[in-house]
């Protein structure tokens, strides 16, 4: 079996399992999912600008990612940034920065292996997620985001997805709500994707 090199195991339930990681909260709630709006790239670019005036000795790549970095996508009006330092556990070299700027550090964690810190600033109301280079979670996110892009119609499954996940969200996280779609998106991709092999993974009929 051959699975692509940013293939994941489905996790139904990962974003609940990872709360017990939570140090803080966030300063200003996601809100509502909306229609896509070209604002959303100008608070990108506002952000970055926050973070490059910061720290601008520490980064290494920035980028816009997540559903408001892509055209036709409802989306919860939050922006996602993917952040690339030369270390992600030598905070001091450039969280006190980030702190004095207007962020707030929110998470302390691992995904897939990778150090991680995850940072929101209130207005525009943004996550902000620190990585080091060649971690595995950005190439995923950039990787998902290009897909969706060029892919009409699984930019309107996940369109339906996000849809029936805020309908449906009560006690269930809204991100594990729509982890099956997220996943049978990646799958897709990941058989596209000519620069890798990829045996179809599909999840089972148990998985919810």
């Amino acid at each position: 079996m051959t699975t692509h090199p940013l293939w994941r195991p489905f996790a139904p339930w990962a974003n609940a399992a990872r709360q017990r990681q939570r140090i803080a909260f966030r300063q200003t709630d996601p809100g509502v999912i909306q229609e896509h709006t070209t604002a959303w790239l100008d608070d990108f670019r506002m952000v970055r600008r926050v973070v490059t005036d910061a720290i601008d000795d520490q980064v290494l790549a920035i980028r816009h990612v997540g559903s408001t970095s892509v055209p036709g996508l409802v989306a919860k009006p939050v922006i996602d940034v993917d952040l690339t330092v030369p270390d992600v556990e030598e905070e001091p070299a450039y969280l006190p920065r980030l702190e004095a700027a207007g962020f707030r550090l929110i998470f302390r964690d691992e995904m897939a292996g990778d150090p991680h810190r995850h940072l929101t600033f209130a207005i525009p109301n943004t996550n902000l997620h620190v990585w080091n280079r060649g971690a595995v979670e950005p190439q995923r996110h950039a990787l998902f985001t290009e897909w969706l892009r060029v892919n009409a119609p699984d930019r309107q499954r996940y369109n339906d997805a996000k849809t029936a996940a805020t309908d449906a969200a009560g006690s269930v996280r809204y991100n594990d709500l729509k982890a099956a779609a997220v996943y049978d998106i990646y799958e897709r991709a990941f058989i596209a994707d000519p620069r890798h092999h990829h045996d179809p993974q599909p999840r089972s009929d148990d998985d919810h």
